[in-house]
């Protein structure tokens, strides 16, 4: 049987050719997930059933899914979670939104804090949050069940499933009480664009956490008008966005009767999350 350092070697050339960004990277998370170990030993050797796994990881692979979905679980804000059909794959930028959040919160982290999290997906953004705020308890909503299923087994993945609610829903019908913090990363990608997006985002993340609406902009429509009655007085706000879409989204917030307090640029230097409170 070949080592992991011969086979790793190998991937890496083919996944190159195939026209990975990462195919060094791809290629190690791909063996160690067929061998269910994660730092392999260079000179281990594969199994048969390991290498018959592989086989199959790397078909994946060159035909366009992303790593994470093939191993089932991404890592985010140095936490593991797990991935479904209905959940967006997490990604680094997104923790520009947690990092805002828990910024913004300074000298409150011991406080016992009301979170809100709409369109949860995976429950990463909450289940981080939670992870830091260790009184905080906290509210997600997601119009899939399978999504909210996903999130309520991450939420005990990491410890944190005594402090938080995952519940099907659309948006913010039917909820009630007063949140100190609301975070949000919406589908924001303009119905006419989802077609040109990569295949592995096209392909493989759901359609419902994507498309925004003919011009991307659907949700914060809601927002404005819906955020400002469960927002506590003293409560924040942080929303991610897509590219350019910073003033419109400002726009559509202040009509709403929500103040803008700034913004912050993920590690691309791009802005991805805007602060709001009540004006």
């Amino acid at each position: 049987m070949p080592t992991v350092r011969e086979v790793r070697r190998l991937l890496a050339r083919e996944l190159q050719r195939a026209g990975s960004a990462s195919p060094g990277l791809d290629a190690r998370l791909l063996v160690e997930g067929s061998l269910g170990v994660e730092h392999a030993d260079s000179a281990m050797n594969l199994t048969a059933e390991a290498c018959a796994r592989l086989k199959g990881f790397m078909a994946r692979r060159v035909a366009g899914e992303p790593v994470s979905r093939i191993l089932g679980e991404r890592e985010f804000w140095g936490l593991p979670f797990r991935l479904s059909p209905a959940t967006l794959e997490p990604r680094p930028d997104s923790e520009t939104i947690v990092e805002t959040a828990l910024a913004e919160l300074t000298g409150r982290r011991d406080e016992e804090l009301a979170l809100l999290d709409l369109g949860t997906g995976t429950g990463c953004l909450l289940i981080s949050l939670l992870s830091e705020l260790p009184l905080a308890r906290g509210v997600g909503v997601d119009l899939s069940g399978e999504a909210c299923c996903t999130a309520a087994g991450n939420a005990a993945l990491n410890g944190v499933d005594g402090r938080v609610t995952f519940r099907q829903g659309n948006w913010t019908e039917g909820l009630t009480g007063r949140f100190d913090l609301i975070v949000s990363n919406p589908p924001y990608i303009p119905s006419t664009e989802i077609a040109t997006l990569s295949v592995e985002v096209r392909e493989h993340d759901p359609l419902l956490a994507l498309d925004g609406g003919q011009d991307g902009l659907g949700p914060y429509r809601l927002f404005a008008s819906a955020l400002p009655p469960l927002l506590a007085p003293d409560g924040i706000i942080v929303l991610e966005i897509g590219a350019g879409q910073g003033p419109d989204v400002v726009a559509l917030m202040r009509g709403g009767g929500l103040e803008f307090r700034g913004s912050r640029h993920d590690l691309g230097g791009h802005e991805r999350a805007l602060i709001f409170t009540l004006a």
